[in-house]
């Protein structure tokens, strides 16, 4: 585990809040909570999204939200709709509440919580829209333990994606970032059409077509030691179409 960034005094009490969707992650996210709530960074927030989890996860984020007043809130969501709508709701509660940058993270330990200052760092000190924690720049790494077929997986979708919009960024199914306000205000959430990991594609192509900056850093990505993956072929199907969906409905329109 790296330690993280000092960030100077003006920076660093920022308004930033962390949006980590969740279902069934009831070991992990005392763990996260712990690590995110420990970084040098006064104005961070941590909004939960728990979408009914039936392993009591929802009942252990009202618990952190108890000990942590002011620092962590819960929205609870009536059940699985998906990454991309968990996102859309949190993002938007967290724009609503004043908050100044919006970073997203999963909530099995897999993004290093330790790099957040610095991807906030490297928001602010440059005109970027958002920065993406990138497992696939220089320096990026991948977990040894990571399964062959899920690296096959993210490359092959990496390379798609890429193929069809020409978008300019390496890791473009990367769920870790931190995003200015303003951009997102800018690309409307009400416009975002995914309901699954394709979420993430979805942001980078609006945000990329709206003349916005993306900046890639890189970070190790580590392999979940608790709990399931949430893959499902539905997930898999969407994300295979929604490049498609894109392509036509932005670029019809002009946008």
């Amino acid at each position: 585990m790296t330690n993280a960034v000092e960030l100077p005094a003006p920076w660093r009490d920022a308004k930033l809040t962390v949006v980590v969707p969740t279902y069934n992650e009831v070991d992990n996210l005392p763990r996260l909570a712990e690590r995110l709530l420990a970084l040098p960074l006064p104005g961070l927030h941590v909004l939960i999204a728990d979408d009914n989890s039936p392993d009591g996860t929802g009942e252990v984020a009202d618990k952190l939200a108890a000990e942590n007043p002011g620092r962590v809130t819960v929205v609870h969501r009536a059940g699985k709709e998906g990454l991309g709508r968990a996102y859309v709701d949190g993002i938007g509660r967290a724009l609503d509440a004043g908050a100044e940058y919006v970073a997203q993270m999963d909530a099995d330990l897999s993004h290093p919580p330790e790099a957040v200052p610095g991807l906030l760092g490297t928001l602010m000190a440059t005109r970027a829209g958002v920065v993406i924690g990138s497992r696939y720049v220089p320096g990026g790494q991948l977990d040894e333990n990571w399964p062959f077929y899920r690296r096959a997986l993210s490359g092959w979708a990496n390379f798609y994606v890429h193929t069809l919009l020409n978008v300019r960024i390496r890791d473009l199914t990367a769920g870790f970032k931190v995003w200015r306000a303003d951009v997102l205000r800018d690309i409307g959430l009400d416009r975002v059409q995914s309901n699954g990991y394709s979420f993430q594609v979805e942001m980078h192509y609006l945000a990329t077509q709206l003349g916005h900056t993306i900046i890639e850093v890189p970070i190790r990505f580590e392999e979940r030691t608790s709990g399931a993956s949430k893959m499902t072929t539905r997930t898999k199907v969407e994300s295979a179409v929604m490049p498609f969906r894109l392509r036509w409905k932005h670029r019809a329109k002009g946008e």
